[in-house]
């Protein structure tokens, strides 16, 4: 079922992974080419196959960005005979992974101890809000929290606002984390031919994007909210144009590119001030420096702003809406938009992978999300060997739920 040409040709995993950042880590596999079969149930199906007000609708929340390219069968963990049949699923791939409460899988009797004794040489993966062991491994967490508790969500914002923590930038990020380290794994193993046990805790992600505010802190200063600034580069932001919810977003790195920004404004000598003259001195004066940048731009459309800008060699783009996104002929023809069926809509994109690959090639989306269970005569049937009788009797003890 895995895409021929692709770097992880041949790799399976079972992934028992569920809402957003687990999912979303098998999912980059998938798209390297790795098969991976999503074990869920009827009883306790994934959040985003269900109506989710979080993610901002009443219908079914985009499913696409964790769980295309996936396969899909029903067990029912409660049953000793589901958990027996997840078994022989681990027993012939390659990796497993999970993102449950620590704890919770073990109880299931599928830990990892268990699992070794179906696949001695299994790379498993349990990510969670703040690792296996320790103090805080027992609390249970989504992506607010984890910006919250790793620091990440302090640093975002602006200095006289509060912390804005971060919700789908902490689970696609731990699901990256998750990815990479699996790779990492499987390089390991294919070297040594041993198992592998990954603990991955999603708070100690946001840690690991804040280390110069951890230099700081540590060194006795003050780590304050950079808002949209930069330490070096000023002006350095998003600011506001003659159209409504159009906005530029704009980095000048040097004198020399702050004099092109003048020059495409058509601002007079007259109507500089000298304080800006120098990046030292825009610096000193950031607050003043954008309210009158602010009255500039004020004046001029953002997507021809930007076009002149980017021609005179200045970092300007408009803040693109997720609109503008979905009709990017860029995106389009690099595949990086993929149509998926969706009977809801006439029309819906998942978004596919950024890496291309030269000899290989076809990273990314290749089917749409699947259905609850649809792939069950594949797994059941081919892989297991199960015949029909014997699943129509599982089904109907809700085993196969």
């Amino acid at each position: 079922m895995s895409v021929p040409t692709l770097p992880l040709k041949g790799v399976r995993i079972a992934d028992f992974t569920i809402h957003a950042a687990g999912p979303f880590g098998t999912h980059v596999l998938s798209q390297l080419g790795a098969e991976c079969i999503k074990i869920e149930s009827r009883s306790r199906p994934d959040a985003f196959r269900k109506p989710h007000a979080v993610y901002g609708r009443m219908t079914a929340a985009t499913f696409d960005q964790v769980s295309a390219n996936k396969l899909s069968v029903r067990l029912n963990l409660k049953k000793p005979e589901a958990v027996e049949l997840a078994k022989r699923i681990v027993s012939v791939s390659d990796v497993a992974t999970e993102s449950f409460r620590p704890g919770v899988l073990k109880r299931l009797g599928l830990g990892f101890d268990e699992l070794l004794k179906v696949r001695p040489d299994l790379l498993m993966l349990s990510l969670s809000s703040s690792g296996q062991a320790g103090p805080d491994s027992h609390f249970a967490g989504y992506a607010p929290l984890f910006g919250a508790w790793g620091g990440l969500g302090w640093m975002t914002g602006y200095p006289d606002g509060p912390p804005v923590e971060i919700r789908h930038v902490m689970d696609h990020t731990s699901g990256y984390h998750a990815a990479l380290a699996l790779l990492a794994g499987l390089h390991q193993r294919r070297r040594t031919g041993k198992a592998q046990y990954i603990d991955l805790a999603a708070r100690e992600v946001s840690s690991a994007l804040i280390g110069d505010a951890l230099v700081m802190a540590s060194m006795g200063l003050d780590a304050a909210r950079p808002g949209n600034g930069d330490l070096a580069m000023a002006p350095h932001g998003v600011y506001e144009t003659a159209q409504a919810d159009r906005w530029l977003s704009l980095a000048i790195r040097n004198d020399a590119e702050w004099e092109k920004l003048l020059e495409v404004l058509e601002i007079p000598a007259e109507s500089q001030d000298p304080d800006f003259a120098t990046a030292a001195g825009r610096r000193r004066n950031r607050e003043r420096l954008d309210h009158q940048l602010g009255e500039w731009l004020s004046r001029h459309d953002a997507d021809r702003l930007a076009v002149a800008l980017q021609s005179q060699g200045v970092c300007a783009q408009v803040s693109c809406t997720m609109q503008d996104i979905a009709d990017d002929p860029h995106l389009h023809q690099r595949g990086t938009l993929v149509e998926v069926e969706d009977p809801s809509v006439e029309k819906r994109y998942a978004v596919g992978s950024p890496a291309r690959y030269s000899k290989t090639g076809g990273a990314g989306v290749h089917r749409g999300t699947p259905e609850l269970g649809q792939d069950e005569d594949y797994v059941f049937g081919e892989l297991l060997g199960m015949n029909r009788e014997t699943r129509a009797d599982l089904e109907a003890r809700e085993v196969i739920y």
